[in-house]
């Protein structure tokens, strides 16, 4: 069985490829190489051939980069107008790629040239030119779903109108050369695309295996797409479609005084896998929604469970959001609550407070790893809480610390002792009336890519006689270790007590930056100083409106909400390596083959 450090191991390996695929350079900085490389080809051609001139060969120079710059806005305008990925800013990129893959070639013919003779310049400019058809007919099949006469023009616009002007660059120096090499730039196109297709080939036949579909191009352009230009709806198919159906539960711990004062909605989803694909955005957005709703603060900080439960789509959020918030106007009842109680076994650290018939309960770890937990550690909780005529059991884990090592395994019974005796101790203890503040932040220095989600940070305080607890909430994907005690530390200075401070493990901050992660946990790049300002500016805000409150739970069950499933999640993400380790296999036979087919013709010429 796939464990859920293996899995989210998986996905943080995906997740780090697909990061740092697609930096590139602005239109401006693009274009302006582009420039340089058309000059740089002008000033080589002058070296090989002086007599034409270093006039004419600026000219050259000049046309190569015009007809490149023609060539992208009719790419990207016309032919592919319709497609998110191909503006003119990445079209311009590509044609940098290509002349950066054509000049390598160039540079090989220039130094030829001096013992062998102009006519090896020439063979080898050929040669680039075969080579960026090949590349660029790779790039279109993977990374567009376009028309296929549409993308054969894209592959062959650009590289074809600068070998116009080589041809007639050429046919200035011999009126002969054109015809002669006309054959090759028929046939070239014809085998560089052979290779592309034996290149993806073996792809193919992996996602085949894998998922039993015709062509797993279109799955590739999915992702692409959604990394690239932020449109999800076309991955989002493909997980609806591969996914299955599960029943969700969602308990919500909704506070009152004479009106809606504050909610703590844990709905048993894990939010991801990145980005803004599936539930990756579901905290801020069942935070966000719920506030309109019902006028008060609420958080939506992570439940025991794993990658098993990633939604297939952002409609099956909104279809919990719904379910959520049309059943949430349930009356509140109970007006007490116990303080709150920490117990600490080993590396293991529960804490919990009970409200009326509920106990809330959070796990950390911390400052070793807490990752994802098992939804038996849930389970185990609720069973231990009905001994003692508790109702109902929300398990929340704090998600609060990362290192290096994740060893999460090895901690389960210690956190099963510790949950056990924290909530014994809490049952010992007298129950007594309460009151609620609370207060939320959006840090405006802090955006997706240093780690922070769009529901910004929620402070709950309870206050419980003398006892005030501060239950932080941020929406990030973990936090480094050490800074929770950081955080707890300035907390308690400020008068807060047994706190605790958690984190949604929003995906929404994941494969937006590059890195070894493809993220930021929090801490990590924020100014951390700046941080615990905001943080206890939150927890004093939520002190200033304290009170008195009632409580009550809600658990409910949103029937055959569609997710992507652990063992589709693992075999999708374990494509990215495999697909890559495929690449690695045929990179060479394939290309290597192809190059030598072209200079055996180059040779024959």
């Amino acid at each position: 069985m796939e464990t859920s450090g293996s899995l989210n191991h998986s996905i943080d390996d995906a997740k780090k490829h697909y990061s740092s695929m697609f930096y590139l350079p602005s239109f401006k900085k693009a274009l302006f190489i582009v420039a340089v490389l058309c000059l740089l080809v002008a000033l080589f051609a002058y070296v090989v051939v002086p007599s034409r001139g270093f006039m004419l060969s600026l000219f050259f120079g000049i046309s190569l980069f015009v007809l490149t710059l023609a060539a992208d806005l009719i790419i990207s305008k016309l032919l592919l107008r319709r497609d998110p990925i191909y503006n003119l800013r990445r079209a311009t990129n590509l044609s940098l790629f290509s002349w950066t893959f054509w000049l390598v070639f160039i540079v090989i013919g220039v130094a030829l040239s001096f013992p062998f003779g102009w006519l090896v310049w020439v063979k080898l400019c050929l040669l680039g030119f075969a080579a960026i058809v090949t590349l660029r007919i790779i790039v279109f099949m993977a990374t567009t779903t376009a028309a296929t006469w549409r993308r054969g023009l894209a592959v062959l616009l650009q590289p074809t109108l600068c070998l116009i002007v080589f041809l007639v660059f050429w046919a200035g120096i011999s009126s002969g050369v054109p015809l002669k090499v006309l054959p090759f730039i028929a046939v070239s196109p014809v085998i560089a695309l052979i290779a592309g297709l034996l290149f993806f080939y073996p792809i193919e036949r992996l996602g085949r295996k894998t998922y039993s579909v015709s062509s797993i191009i279109p799955l590739f352009s999915a992702f692409i797409v959604d990394w690239v230009a932020d449109i999800n709806s076309p991955l989002e198919k493909f997980f609806e479609d591969m996914g299955e159906d599960a029943d969700i539960e969602v308990s919500v711990l909704k506070f009152e005084s004479s009106k809606p004062k504050a909610a703590i909605i844990v709905p048993l989803v894990h939010p991801g896998p990145f980005k803004n694909v599936g539930s990756s955005l579901l905290p801020s957005l069942m935070k966000r929604e719920f506030e309109k709703e019902f006028g008060c603060d609420a958080c939506t900080p992570l439940g025991a469970l794993g990658h098993e439960r990633d939604l297939a789509s952002q409609a099956q959020n909104y279809r919990i959001v719904s379910q959520v918030i049309a059943s949430s106007n349930f009356q509140v009842s109970s007006d007490l609550a116990s303080p709150s109680v920490r117990v600490t076994e080993g590396a293991a650290s529960a804490c919990c407070q009970i409200f009326g018939d509920t106990v809330f309960l959070c796990f950390t770890l911390a400052p070793k790893t807490t990752e994802d937990l098992p939804q038996e550690l849930g389970r185990f909780v609720s069973e231990e809480a009905s001994k003692y005529g508790l109702k109902h059991a929300i398990v929340v884990n704090s998600h609060n610390s990362l290192t290096d090592i994740v060893d999460t395994e090895e901690h389960l019974d210690a956190l099963r002792t510790a949950a056990s005796e924290c909530l014994r101790e809490a049952v010992a203890q007298p129950t007594k009336q309460f009151m609620v503040g609370a207060a939320s932040v959006f840090p405006k220095e802090f955006s997706l890519k240093s780690g922070m989600g769009p529901g910004g940070i929620t402070a709950i305080v309870v206050q419980v006689q003398e006892q005030k607890t501060a239950y932080v909430v941020i929406d990030g994907n973990n936090m480094v270790s050490g800074f929770r005690e950081k955080i707890l530390a300035a907390l308690g200075s400020v008068d807060f007590g047994e706190s605790e401070v958690l984190t949604t493990d929003t995906h929404a901050v994941s494969a937006v930056v590059t890195g070894r992660r493809g993220y930021h946990p929090v801490g990590e790049v924020m100014d951390q100083e700046i941080l615990i300002r905001y943080i206890c500016d939150a927890a004093k805000k939520a002190e200033g409106n304290l009170e008195a409150s009632n409580v009550g739970c809600l658990q409910l069950v949103v029937p055959k909400v569609r997710v992507i499933g652990e063992a589709r999640l693992k075999s999708m993400t374990k494509l990215v390596d495999k697909a890559i380790q495929k690449i690695k296999q045929t990179l060479i036979p394939v290309f290597g083959l192809e190059g030598l087919i072209l200079i055996l013709l180059l040779v024959v010429l």
